[in-house]
């Protein structure tokens, strides 16, 4: 396996620098915040583990930095762990019996976590036991393990894939949504006073439109634009750079990379602006079903670009004006 480069090692201690690590240095998603408040203080005060919780929506919204901001509250470590890491019942064991009381342990990607693990997850969760099948036939014999107490995060974006029983055991359900752009002004102006950096405001704002709506991305456009005014000799990162930072990234300033443009035109040239099928536009891009419904659709319907209707995807009048094409009324 190829080491990873130090630049992509900069980019991470960067990353986890730009990471908020207070609630007031967490901007948006004040719903979320403000129940997440009143359950962590509810535990403190009974002293309790907090329920379990499950964070969902889009890559990149801060599902990471919440779970470590409730640890920080709780005054608890972190273990972490994904789902498709956990691939037998004694990877997911070895993780809880190292378990501190308090600790929060955090799993990313809970919708891939093998159903066969969820059986030894369910009594964890509900009543911190941990039961395990020593040996194999006749001589078998269940081995039950007591817990310490703890808080379960889980992160997924596919909350759809998780099983019910799964998703019924969290105490809470906190789905994060896309940012304004007010919020994302406020992130990449923050960020820009970390990396010690001069942005306008102009070049914050055309920054902040081509986010996504998405922090993670956000702070991307920033480094990327604080690279190009370096280069060229620039003490500020002005409108000029951000807009050339955009076209070296193959964007435009509502966001859009190339799969989002090709998939709206492949829409409007094959199918005549739809509606068309999930897995007939999949075939067509040759892409996968997963990717199109999780990456792409979410942040086109946010724009008003696309709308899923029970016939498939309509490509909507909003999307021919941005391309600067002629819509269907146009063209009878």
């Amino acid at each position: 396996m190829n080491k990873p480069s130090n630049q992509s090692k900069d980019d991470r201690a960067i990353d986890l620098t730009l990471r908020p690590t207070t609630w007031d240095e967490y901007v948006g998603q004040e719903k979320i915040k403000g129940n997440l408040k009143i359950i962590l203080e509810a535990a403190k005060k009974r002293g309790e583990s907090a329920d379990h919780l499950l964070f969902s929506g889009p890559a990149g919204l801060g599902k990471t930095t919440l779970a470590y901001l409730v640890a920080r509250e709780l005054g608890g470590m972190v273990k972490t762990t994904s789902g498709p890491a956990l691939e037998k019942a004694g990877d997911l064991a070895a993780v809880l019996t190292n378990l501190n009381p308090g600790e929060i342990l955090f799993i990313d990607e809970a919708h891939r976590i093998n159903p066969m693990i969820e059986e030894v997850l369910y009594p964890a969760m509900e009543s911190r036991k941990l039961h395990l099948v020593v040996g194999k036939g006749p001589s078998a014999r269940t081995l039950s393990l007591d817990l310490p107490p703890f808080t379960l995060v889980a992160a997924t974006t596919r909350e759809n894939l998780l099983s019910n029983p799964l998703r019924s055991r969290f105490g809470a359900t906190l789905r994060l949504g896309y940012y304004d752009a007010e919020d994302i002004k406020k992130i990449i102006d923050r960020s820009a006073r970390i990396l010690g950096v001069t942005v306008a405001p102009e070049a914050i704002a055309i920054l902040a439109r081509a986010s996504r709506g998405t922090p993670r991305i956000a702070n991307r456009l920033l480094k990327r634009a604080r690279d190009f005014a370096e280069v060229h000799g620039a003490e500020t990162v002005d409108a000029e750079a951000a807009r050339k930072t955009l076209e070296m990234l193959d964007m435009d300033e509502a966001g859009l990379e190339p799969q989002d443009r090709r998939l709206l035109m492949t829409i409007i040239e094959k199918f005549n602006g739809g509606p068309v099928g999930v897995n007939t536009l999949a075939a067509a891009l040759s892409e996968d079903r997963g990717v199109i419904e999780d990456i792409y659709e979410p942040y086109l319907m946010t724009l008003g670009f696309l709308q899923r209707s029970s016939a498939g995807r309509i490509v909507l009048p909003a999307a021919y004006r941005h391309l600067k094409i002629k819509g269907k009324e146009e063209l009878l």
